[in-house]
């Protein structure tokens, strides 16, 4: 796709790709090993606990010794793409057993 080494600079072959320039340059950082380590744990605890939040799995990881922030486990959830399953509001929803009434206003 992108050569840095070509004779055209990278600017014009990102300009010829319609990319910008930061993706190109941008180079993602490596997950730490006690980050690899403590997101092994929240997917061994999320499978234990999948109604649990980062609330809750901080607390479990907190009783378990480690030492943890509920926004860094939020973080990682969010990267590891793991969230708490809970019922959402049936809002827009209707109930069959529930009569349905004409709406009378409009014609008036």
């Amino acid at each position: 796709m992108i050569n840095r080494e070509h004779d055209v600079p990278v600017s014009k072959q990102a300009e010829a790709l319609n990319i910008s320039r930061g993706c190109v340059y941008y180079l993602p950082r490596p997950v730490p090993p006690k980050d690899v380590a403590l997101m092994q744990r929240l997917d061994r605890l999320h499978l234990e606990f999948p109604f649990a939040g980062s609330r809750m799995l901080r607390g479990q990881l907190t009783a378990e010794g480690c030492k943890v922030g509920r926004r860094h486990v939020k973080t990682l959830m969010r990267r590891m793409g793991i969230g708490a399953l809970y019922r959402r509001p049936r809002t827009t929803q209707p109930e069959p057993r529930h009569n349905i009434y004409p709406y009378r206003i409009r014609s008036a």
